[in-house]
């Protein structure tokens, strides 16, 4: 199979381009390497450097690959960023996604695996959360990801296009060759080992009084191998599915709390690490955790490294390997 993964240079592409090569697919990548990394592409992968808001040149570089599938992972993602900057946001995710999907029809491509996220469900009132449950996303980000959904399912009506949406909410760990080195680092566990690596001065912890049963926030994590090899198992399925497969939820079904995640940055570090504890952030819910039974039970997807110290132990020891990331 010859597959186009967009954000192929990214933390989660690269991942995926280093899963499919293993398995005898055919790469090739498309990135404008804002915030991925050349280093993190193979050299003989071909790499076409365009933007997603650049419609011909998505076109272009979309027609020559030819491909048989795309892995949609480039986007935007930072939350508070899309709160400040929604235009970027609704540019690069929606109009750029758009760019894509055409360019895939022009090209006669009919499998579709997009990157999504859990945010499109956004303050949910049950937990943990399944695919039937409402969609009400409050940031432009978890909004710009459910508008590319939306187009999926409009050109599977339209065109035939077979499509699958995988949505998670937090990405952790690494491969020997490839982990996160994003500019800034937001996600939690990177950011309790830059601490380590003396980067930052403390890790925060923001509210000790939630109705959890350590007063932390709860959240979901998934090892970055489980949840591309869940994209591998779509384009998969999407092989010989009659037609679009729809949203699947990938999570643990109990998530871990911020204390739980510092305990386990020590224990996988053998490191005492400083703590600030701070009072809770506006917006901030008790706990946000998904049921992934559908992708269980539907692709086959078993995940086998998403336990915390696997998780945490991988991201140290690919930091030991690359302490200033994909820097020379």
């Amino acid at each position: 199979m010859r597959v186009l993964v967009t954000g192929g240079a990214g933390y989660i592409g690269s991942v995926a381009v280093e899963r499919l090569l293993t398995r005898g697919a055919e790469v090739v990548v498309l990135d404008n390497l804002w915030r991925g990394h050349r280093a993190a592409v193979p050299a003989d992968v071909e790499l076409h450097n365009c933007d997603l808001r650049d419609g011909e040149s998505i076109a272009r570089a979309v027609a020559e690959a030819a491909p048989e599938a795309i892995l949609h992972f480039a986007a935007a993602t930072l939350v508070p960023e899309s709160m400040e900057r929604p235009g970027d946001y609704f540019a690069i995710n929606v109009v750029g996604s758009h760019h894509l999907i055409e360019a895939a029809r022009r090209a006669g491509v009919d499998r579709f695996v997009l990157s999504s996220t859990a945010a499109v469900y956004g303050m949910p009132e049950e937990l943990p959360i399944t695919e039937s449950s409402q969609t009400l996303p409050i940031n432009p980000y978890g909004r710009s990801k459910l508008m590319v959904e939306q187009m999926l399912e409009w050109h599977a009506a339209a065109h035939g296009l077979r499509y699958a949406c995988l949505r998670y909410f937090n990405v952790a760990g690494a491969t020997d060759e490839h982990g996160e080195d994003h500019e800034p680092e937001t996600h939690v566990i990177p950011v309790a080992l830059q601490v380590l690596l003396g980067r930052r001065e403390r890790f925060s912890v923001f509210g000790t009084d939630y109705p959890t049963a350590d007063g932390t926030a709860i959240r979901d994590y998934v090892h970055v191998v489980d949840l591309v090899d869940a994209h591998l198992l779509a384009l998969e399925r999407l092989a010989v599915a009659p037609g679009p497969l729809g949203a699947f939820n990938l999570g643990t079904k109990e998530g871990f709390s911020v204390r739980q995640i510092v305990e386990g940055v020590e224990r996988a570090t053998g490191h005492h690490l400083p703590v600030a504890y701070g009072p809770r952030r506006a917006g901030d819910p008790a706990a946000l955790i998904a049921d992934s039974t559908r992708a269980r039970e539907e692709l086959g997807w078993r995940p086998t490294r998403s336990t915390l110290d696997e998780m945490i132990g991988s991201a140290w020891a690919w930091y030991q390997r690359h302490p200033n990331g994909y820097e020379a």
